[in-house]
C-alpha cells in the first residue's frame, strides 16, 4: 500500500503566496523566467530559477548559478517569505480551469515505494535528465518543486477533503497570470492528518506518476544517495520521501498532446491522401479547424484544409493497453510508414504542441511554412494511463498533457 506522510512545509505567508508561487522551472527559459520576475523580489523563480540573479550569459548549469541559489534560499528564510512549519501537516492543493476545480493532497511520497513499484510510472527517463533534476536538490538540501501523482479515486479521502474545504477557509486564493485558479488550505488537525496517514495506507494500493517523471527518479535517488552516506540511516529521515501533490483519478482531464512535421517525405499532398485512404476514413472538412470527437478519430490541417481521419477496423488492437492508444495508431499508420519518422524522440522533423495551445497553433505554424502538416489527436484518457502503468508498458513519448501546471513555492520540502 501506498506511504505518503504528513511534512514539515516551508510556506510563504498569506500576503505574500502569489507572488511568490511559479510556474515549474522546465516550462520556460531564462528569457521568460527574468520577465516573470520581473519587480517579484521575492518571486520563487530567484531560487528555481536563479540565473536570473546572475550576469547575462551564465551557464544556467555552473556552480555560479547553484550557489545563487542556495544564496537566494536562505535570504527567502531570513526574511520570512518561507517559513517552516513545527508540525507535520498534509495539505489541499486545488486548482480551477475551465469551471473545473480538481482537489490533491500535498503529501511526502516514500523513495521505496517508487524502487518497489508501488509508485507506478508510464514513461521512460533519462539519466541524465535525472542527474540535472537532482542538482539543485543537493544544493538546497530541500524538494522545491511538487511533482504531480494521481491514484484510484477513495470516497473516504474524498469526504475528507470536501469537508476542509467547506468549513476551512482557504489559506491561499488566487488567480494566477494565466487565467487559472490556485487554492490551498493547510490542515492543523492532527487527528485529521492521521486519519488521511490512515487512508492511504489502507486504502490506496498504489500510485501513478501524472507528470514529473525525471522529477520522481531523481527525487528516488537522492533518497538512496543520502542513506548511503548515513551511517546512521533509520529509514524515518525526511530525505526518504519526496513532495507529490496526489488527485483522484476521476478529477482529472488529460489534454490532448499533437504533432505537426516539417515536410511529407517527398510527397505531393494528394499522394499523401491516397495513402492515408488504406488505414483511415479520409473525410475534407475545409478551412474550419475540426477537432477530433472520440477515440481513433484524428484531425489532419495540410493544404489549407482540414481533414477528418477515421482509423479502419482491424489497424489497431483495442485489447492491447498500448496499441489501442491513438499514438500508437498514428505512428504505426502513419508517421513511421508513410512519413518515415522512426524515433519520435530523436527526429528533427516532427515537434508536438500541447493542446492547451489549441488546435489554431497547428493551423499557424503550418500556414506559416514552418511545418507542412499538422495532426490532432483525440486525449488519452486516465483509465488508459493507469492501465498501461498496471500492465508495467510504457507510453509512447509525448502522449499526455496535464494543466493547469502545480504552482511552485506553495510549500516546500526540507529535506533536513
Amino acid at each position: 500500500m501506498a506511504i505518503i506522510k504528513p511534512f514539515k512545509g516551508l510556506r510563504p505567508p498569506r500576503d505574500i503566496a502569489k507572488d511568490l508561487a511559479c510556474l515549474p522551472y522546465d516550462v520556460m527559459n531564462s528569457e521568460e523566467a527574468a520577465q516573470m520576475a520581473e519587480g517579484k523580489e521575492n518571486s520563487l523563480l530567484h531560487i528555481t530559477r536563479a540565473e536570473i540573479d546572475c550576469p547575462a550569459g551564465t551557464d544556467i548549469h555552473s556552480e555560479e548559478v547553484y550557489n545563487k541559489s542556495v544564496e537566494n534560499f536562505k535570504n527567502f528564510q531570513a526574511e520570512g517569505w518561507l517559513v517552516k512549519e513545527e508540525e507535520a501537516k498534509y495539505y489541499i492543493y486545488a486548482q480551477t480551469m475551465n469551471g473545473r476545480t480538481q482537489y490533491g493532497i500535498v503529501g511526502a511520497a516514500a523513495c521505496e515505494d517508487y524502487h518497489n513499484g508501488i509508485i507506478k510510472k508510464h514513461e521512460l527517463t533519462r539519466p541524465d535528465k535525472e542527474e540535472d533534476r537532482m542538482i539543485l536538490t543537493r544544493y538546497l538540501n530541500a524538494n522545491i518543486e511538487p511533482v504531480f501523482f494521481s491514484y484510484k479515486a477513495v470516497p473516504e479521502i474524498d469526504a475528507v477533503v470536501a469537508k476542509i474545504v467547506k468549513e476551512q477557509e482557504a489559506d491561499y486564493d488566487f488567480v494566477a497570470e494565466d487565467g487559472f485558479g490556485h487554492h490551498f488550505w493547510v490542515i492543523n488537525d492532527a487527528a485529521v492528518n492521521a486519519a488521511i496517514e490512515k487512508l492511504f495506507e489502507t486504502k490506496v494500493p498504489a500510485t501513478y506518476v501524472a507528470d514529473g517523471h525525471h522529477r520522481t527518479a531523481a527525487a528516488a535517488r537522492i533518497g538512496v544517495e543520502k542513506k548511503s552516506q548515513n551511517a546512521n540511516h533509520t529509514g524515518e529521515e525526511p530525505y526518504n520521501y519526496f513532495m507529490a501533490v496526489h488527485f483522484p483519478d476521476d478529477q482529472l482531464q488529460i489534454i490532448d498532446y499533437n504533432r505537426v512535421v516539417k515536410d511529407l517525405n517527398n510527397l505531393s499532398e494528394a499522394e499523401l491522401i491516397e495513402k492515408l485512404s488504406s488505414g483511415f476514413e479520409v473525410e475534407k472538412m475545409g478551412a474550419d479547424i475540426y477537432k477530433p470527437a472520440k477515440l481513433h478519430e484524428f484531425s489532419m490541417y495540410v493544404g489549407g484544409s482540414w481533414y477528418k481521419l477515421t482509423a479502419k477496423e482491424g489497424t489497431y488492437d483495442d485489447g492491447d493497453p498500448i496499441g489501442v492508444l491513438d499514438v500508437t495508431i498514428l505512428s504505426n499508420q502513419v508517421l513511421e510508414p508513410i512519413l518515415d519518422i522512426q524515433d519520435l524522440r530523436t527526429s528533427k522533423r516532427i515537434d508536438f504542441v500541447g493542446g492547451i495551445r489549441g488546435l489554431g497553433e497547428l493551423q499557424k505554424r503550418v500556414d506559416s511554412g514552418e511545418m507542412k502538416v499538422a495532426f490532432a489527436l483525440y486525449p488519452v484518457s486516465m483509465k488508459q494511463l493507469i492501465d498501461i502503468a498496471d500492465t508495467g508498458n510504457i507510453m509512447p513519448p509525448k502522449t499526455t498533457w496535464f494543466e493547469p501546471k502545480l504552482r511552485s513555492g506553495l510549500v516546500i520540502n526540507p529535506l533536513d
